[in-house]
């Protein structure tokens, strides 16, 4: 499985990369803002992005809107700071697969990447 991160914090990519390996993935790619994770993920056809909503430039949203238009088959998962309930039902409304909490779903986001795989 080809993954690629949206994602503006570096030691976040690291662990992230880290836990992307430990599934029998590889990552593809990053991105730090929107235009270029459009870019970025369109370029590399990933079959999994893992996506940020605050990002350096644009937000996750953005990334979302736009690469489901363009490549549907494309899954997302969210990892975010802020899993609020309205950006949890409209991640998903845009797509999104399963929407996890920095903080607390890191382990979550493993599982379902694994199931993934």
């Amino acid at each position: 499985m080809r993954v690629f991160l949206v994602e503006d914090a570096p030691l976040l990519r690291e662990r992230l990369t880290a836990l992307i390996t430990s599934v029998g993935a590889s990552a593809v790619g990053h991105a730090e803002g929107a235009n270029e994770a459009i870019e970025g993920i369109l370029a590399a056809g990933p079959d999994v992005v893992v996506l940020d909503l605050h990002l350096k430039q644009g937000n996750g949203f953005e990334v979302l809107r736009a690469v489901r238009k363009a490549a549907p088959s494309i899954a997302f998962f969210v990892l975010t700071n802020h899993p609020h309930e309205g950006y949890r039902a409209s991640a998903e409304r845009l797509g999104a697969r399963g929407i996890y909490d920095k903080s607390s779903e890191f382990e979550k986001l493993r599982e379902a990447l694994a199931l993934a795989a």
